[in-house]
């Protein structure tokens, strides 16, 4: 039998250990974990993440501040805001929503947050205490985190003699991911859109992370009979069966005919994607925890 992962049970999971730091933090140090989120301009999506994420920080018990600033926002302005919320002791993560409008440009404001309020994993420090297998000071890149951790809960801490595979090379997912992967002792291939014999290389997974937005790429003859196979992929295809214009949600992998051949498979929806928020929240409460002189929750 193929067990399906049900990321909604395994974040709801990770919540609860945030919501459990979070209070043992303002008890034993009188703390409160702060978060604050920057969203530039009227995006729909961005609007809908950004309030999904304000929800999550208060049912954390944290204090969640969120600035909503204008599109026409110049650059220096926003630069400002950064620098000001980098001062606060009271703010321990800062997210600024991507992408931002243009002309805006998100790689200097991302880089000129502090490392360690880089809740979202993306400056270059952070990426680089990863790639040099620091994670006790580094803050990991929030999906490839949640990733992590169903991958963790299926082959343990150690991933000893097992071959990985990550398709997409992403500084978003893919390279963090191989990077977890290989931490964890896991011998990681990283193929992309250049591999030749993708399929073949994907064959020798024993773990396979697919990560590179092609609807439905990766077919039971790509998987390796009984691999863990996690889809990273998130594709509007269109699903005329369910009425003219309708379309549905459907990840990088085939699921139907994969789950016949995995051990373990993520869906899509309800994968990895309940998990990135969580994963947010627990950066979070990790960086006010460090902050703080106090020894950070595992997940």
């Amino acid at each position: 039998m193929t067990t399906v992962i049900d990321g909604k049970n395994v974040a709801a999971s990770v919540i609860q250990t945030v919501k459990s730091a979070t209070a043992s933090l303002e008890k034993a140090s009188g703390v409160t974990t702060g978060l604050a989120v920057i969203i530039v301009g009227d995006d729909p999506a961005s609007h809908a993440y950004v309030g999904s994420k304000g929800r999550m920080a208060k049912e954390c018990g944290f204090k969640s501040i969120q600035h909503t600033l204008p599109a026409e926002t110049k650059q220096e302005d926003l630069a400002a805001l950064v620098a000001t919320l980098n001062a606060d002791p009271s703010i321990h993560g800062i997210l600024v929503q991507l992408p931002l409008p243009k002309p805006l440009d998100s790689e200097p404001i991302i880089q000129s947050i502090l490392p360690e309020k880089d809740v979202d994993g993306l400056s270059v420090v952070n990426a680089g205490k990863l790639a040099t297998g620091d994670l006790k000071t580094g803050l990991v890149s929030c999906t490839p985190a949640g990733a992590m951790v169903f991958v963790r809960r299926t082959h343990g801490e150690d991933l000893s003699g097992l071959n990985a595979v990550v398709i997409g090379r992403s500084n978003l997912f893919g390279k963090p991911m191989a990077q977890l992967l290989l931490n964890a002792n896991a011998t990681v291939t990283i193929a992309h859109s250049r591999t030749k014999n993708l399929a073949e290389v994907c064959r020798n997974a024993d773990i396979l992370v697919a990560a590179v937005g092609r609807p439905e790429m990766v077919k039971a003859d790509w998987v390796k009979p009984g691999a863990t196979v996690i889809d990273v992929g998130i594709n509007r295809v269109a699903a005329p069966e369910r009425g003219e214009g309708k379309t549905r949600l459907v990840g990088d992998v085939a699921f139907q005919e994969v789950s016949a051949v995995a051990s373990t498979i993520t869906p899509v929806p309800g994968g990895v994607g309940p998990m990135t928020i969580a994963m947010l929240m627990a950066n979070t409460v990790i960086a006010a925890h460090r902050t703080a002189g106090q020894t950070p929750p595992q997940f």
